[in-house]
């Protein structure tokens, strides 16, 4: 199952004199330089690092909480099964991600491979721009999303406190998700020297609170369910058919287990990227996979049989209900509390996500604006500064939906699975379809028999993933407050995205830039190019975020 590749060749070479030896070594920097890129940003994180920002974006428990609205109504069997199912679906899209050579999947996922291949991007740069855009909204959104959790979270604390005697209000609930983005953004832009490190103390948070849970629930609740009914106990909240509510239930993984892509968007700041990011998101959905079903094992031995108690229950949260009725007041505000605090932490980390992914496509030209987001800060540590605050400014004011209501924030934190399937399943796609010859097998490949199999099951699993995310959670005949508007946005932002290509974009955009300087590329560097499909003659030069990039041609060699 597993095949080493060759290591890139180590060639001392002008290109290596333009990298800060702080920043990287010379094998790193000649991985990127196989995609026309020079290192910019330091590699601080290792293998566990780069896996543990991935769970800790996941944040399982927390995600869990979350998402128990979809997995409660179709009773224990959804919860349990509705986790282990799909879990090991998302495995295998991992596993077809991860089978392309990695130095194709690091940078703007695959987008970067495909719109340099003449078989994606003849005269369709349109496709790049969208495939982009689907790339990076899911992370703008999450970095949204796991804020208005934790206010959620917050204030359900404040309720259980006062016995259920408050209700929060949407204005509460905006003021503290403000507050949390804002400290987002300090803790992001001060603390880069050391984000990488404490990825490891986010990891050994959330296994502390995991461990936390799985060890007092059965110790605090003392009438626990059956195995037949922690196993097969069906129940249907819902208007849909009993097995339609079961599929949704597959929407709590699908939405947890989402983050395992951060990995790659940290790429750039990888040491021995090559390896640390594929197996940095097999580690991250093996482990979400496993410790999941645990858990909801565990959540579904101690649950109130009578489930329409606890979803939504009267703390407006079920996990805070489930907590509250095992272990009382006292142990169900020392578990929230820990519960908020690991979120907020997950926030954190989307966010330092989110602006790696952003600054990548303000490189590439693809971003509004991106001579302003373009800079790389030094003083702060070689971070893309003004990505971070962007990324802060947009969630504050998307954070605003809150105040509108909760049928609306809920379509835009859908929009983060729809985006991702279709990001993630047309690379995939394209590349059993039109790339097979051009494929280059990495450090992890299945061989040439099982790697298409895997391919098309996870596009099909992708593609299953988009209509779920679009079906209304309660029944098919929803009111205004319960409808599933995620199709309303979802359209905005597609057609929103080619209306921006066909209006201005398709004017300046054709694709990701070089920003290595050619004349200083060696003989080895321009055969890797070559490897690449890639004509390394300039057609022109643009300015972005003050320094010179050059346009690869539209054609390859």
């Amino acid at each position: 199952m597993s095949q080493e590749s060759p290591s890139p060749e180590r060639h001392p070479s002008k290109l290596n004199q333009q990298v800060a030896p702080d920043l990287a070594d010379e094998g790193d920097a000649a991985v990127l330089a196989r995609l026309g890129y020079k290192q910019e940003l330091r590699r601080n994180f290792t293998m566990i690092e780069v896996f543990g920002i991935a769970f800790s974006i996941m944040g399982l428990l927390p995600s869990i909480a979350s998402t128990l609205s979809y997995s409660i109504p179709a009773g224990p069997v959804g919860m349990v099964w509705g986790w282990f199912i799909p879990s090991g679906f998302i495995f295998i899209v991992g596993l077809a991600m991860i089978s392309r050579d990695p130095v194709t999947i690091m940078l703007s996922l695959l987008t970067v491979c495909l719109v340099r291949r003449s078989w994606f991007c003849d005269a369709n740069q349109w496709r790049a721009l969208l495939v982009d855009t689907l790339l990076r909204i899911p992370k703008v959104e999450e970095s949204i999303e796991l804020p208005y959790g934790f206010s959620l979270m917050f204030l359900s604390v404040i309720v259980i406190a006062k016995d259920g005697n408050y209700t929060p209000s949407n204005g509460a609930i905006y003021g503290v998700f403000l507050v949390c983005v804002i400290c987002h953004g300090i803790l992001a832009s001060t603390m880069s020297k050391i984000m990488g490190k404490l990825q490891t103390v986010f990891v050994v948070m959330n296994f502390v609170l995991i461990f936390a849970t799985i060890i007092a629930l059965p110790i605090g609740k003392k009438m626990r369910n059956d195995g037949h009914y922690i196993f097969a106990q069906t129940e249907n909240l819902t208007t849909w058919p009993t097995g339609w509510a079961f599929m949704l239930a597959w929407l709590s993984p699908i939405w947890t287990i989402g983050g395992f892509d951060s990995c790659v968007h940290m790429s750039e700041e990888a040491s021995n990227a090559t390896k640390a990011v594929p197996y940095g998101i097999l580690m991250s959905i093996g482990s979400c996979w496993f410790f999941g079903f645990i858990l909801l094992i565990v959540i579904a031995a101690c649950i109130n049989p009578d489930l329409s108690a606890v979803y939504p229950g009267q703390f407006g949260q079920p996990m805070a209900q489930i907590y509250f009725d095992a272990l009382g007041k006292h142990g169900a505000l020392g578990l929230m509390s820990l519960l908020f605090i690991v979120q907020f932490l997950m926030g954190l980390s989307i966010l330092v996500a989110a602006s790696r992914q952003a600054w990548a496509f303000s490189r590439d030209g693809a971003l509004p604006f991106s001579r302003f987001f373009r800079p790389i800060s030094e003083k702060f540590g070689f971070i893309p500064l003004r990505a971070i605050w962007g990324c802060v400014t947009l969630a504050a004011f998307l954070g605003l939906l809150s105040l509108i209501a909760s049928a609306a924030a809920q379509a835009l934190f859908s929009l983060a699975v729809a985006g991702n399937n279709v990001a993630w399943g047309t690379p995939i796609l394209c590349r059993v379809v039109y790339g097979q010859k051009k494929f280059k097998p990495g450090p992890v490949y299945t061989g040439d028999f099982w790697s298409p199999i895997i391919a098309y099951t996870a596009v099909v699993f992708l593609v299953f993933g988009v209509v779920l995310s679009m079906i209304p959670v309660g029944g098919p005949n929803p009111t205004p407050d319960t409808m599933n508007y995620t199709v309303v946005i979802n359209c905005a932002v597609w057609g929103g995205a080619l209306g921006y290509y066909f209006i201005d974009a398709r004017k300046w955009f054709t694709g990701p830039k070089i920003t290595l300087n050619l004349d200083d590329l060696s003989e080895s560097q321009e055969r890797a190019l070559a490897e690449e499909g890639l004509d390394i003659q300039p057609v022109k030069s643009q300015s972005i975020g003050g320094g010179e990039v050059t346009d690869f041609p539209d054609k390859t060699v």
